[in-house]
């Protein structure tokens, strides 16, 4: 069927990511013109479609962060967590310095 033939061509490419609702709706709209799909099966590809392309954003994403992450490791930057520790122990030790000069 024509559709699997376009669902396979697109999942084989990177556009899967950048796809948009508004491009979806047009290409099924141009094959529901050319009488090559249903109403129904015109639906089902652009939901289908739409969850596709949001599964590769998610996944690109992911890879990115991971790739991110890395190279932040690999640079040895202070990561938020390693800064919020490092802030909690200096308001600490600031609390007791103050303590101790109020008691004396």
């Amino acid at each position: 069927m024509m559709i699997d033939l376009i669902k396979k061509a697109f999942y084989t490419g990177l556009g899967a990511a950048e796809l948009t609702r508004e491009k979806v709706e047009d290409l099924a709209r141009e094959l529901a013109d050319k009488g090559k799909v249903s109403d129904s099966e015109i639906k089902k590809f652009v939901d289908e479609m739409l969850d596709k392309s949001q599964e590769r954003k998610d996944q690109l994403l992911q890879q990115v962060e991971k790739v991110t992450e890395d190279v932040l490791k690999k640079m040895n930057l202070a990561s938020r967590d390693d800064l919020d520790a490092l802030e909690k122990r200096l308001a600490e030790k600031i609390q007791k310095s103050q303590e101790k000069s109020a008691g004396e």
